[in-house]
């Protein structure tokens, strides 16, 4: 089971730990354009920080990040698990996970990032602050450049199982699974049962939980089919319907009825 998951906006600190070292990264079909953002990206804030901080769509009072994407070649580098913080994240736990599901975890999460592309969990990097949505000056819009390179990459790293795919709009839209892999792929909408709406921090939250139910109860479903039947399992009221054509994901709705 790979699952792809969206990054935090905030971030935890960098730590004191070694700095980075790019070539460590996992799928390093990914390092050419890494390097390519990452260079941009440190010139940019080292430079005109007014500029930078238009860039990159930050408020006066965040101009510190600023100075933070300046120095990523030196800053410490922590595991990406430790690095993403929010609303997802806190309810995932990984620090909590036993040792069993943590190995889960290394191998089964991909989390997908402006800067980086897509990094384990395990993956050791400082804390930065550049979305998705940016468009730097010299690359252009993130999303955009980053298509071609995880359109080589992520169906390998997809391997023959699962894809939950848990990624925000602005990250799904940079790899979307096509054919065989589209076909084991499944999306999850969390709703508000009562009202069928979507509802921001609850539907991170519960993203989160299922997240770490998987991991915890070590769920290994092989298809779309069998994650509606774990979920079910583990206690998630799960609407779902198979695609009408073959090559398509599944879309599940995951129904709750407290909004938390």
């Amino acid at each position: 089971m790979l699952v792809l998951l969206p990054p935090s906006e905030g971030k935890a600190a960098s730590g004191r730990g070694a700095p980075l070292k790019p070539e460590s990264l996992s799928l390093p079909g990914l390092a050419g354009a890494r390097e390519a953002v990452l260079t941009e990206l440190v010139d940019l804030c080292a430079g005109d920080e007014d500029k930078a901080r238009d860039v990159l769509g930050l408020s006066e009072g965040l101009r510190g990040e600023v100075a933070k994407n300046a120095g990523l070649l030196m800053a410490g580098a922590r595991p990406a698990g430790e690095i993403y913080t929010g609303v997802l994240y806190d309810a995932l736990g990984l620090a909590s996970l036993d040792a069993a599901a943590k190995r889960r975890a290394a191998r089964s999460l991909l989390v997908f990032s402006g800067l980086w592309g897509a990094v384990r969990v395990t993956d050791r990097i400082p804390s930065y602050r550049c979305s998705m949505g940016v468009k730097l000056p010299g690359l252009g819009a993130l999303a955009g450049h980053w298509r071609a390179p995880m359109a080589e990459v992520l169906p390998e790293a997809a391997g023959n199982g699962l894809v939950l795919d848990l990624r925000s709009a602005a990250y799904a839209a940079v790899w979307k699974p096509k054919g065989e892999v589209a076909g084991r792929t499944a999306t999850v909408r969390v709703l508000h049962a009562p009202t069928r709406k979507v509802v921001s921090h609850f539907n991170k939250a519960t993203k989160g939980r299922i997240v770490r139910s998987l991991l915890t109860e070590g769920a290994a479903p092989k298809g779309p089919a069998e994650l509606v039947e774990a979920l079910r399992d583990l206690g998630y009221e799960v609407e779902a319907e198979a695609p009408a054509g073959a090559g398509k994901p599944w879309a599940l709705d995951v129904l709750v009825d407290e909004v938390h």
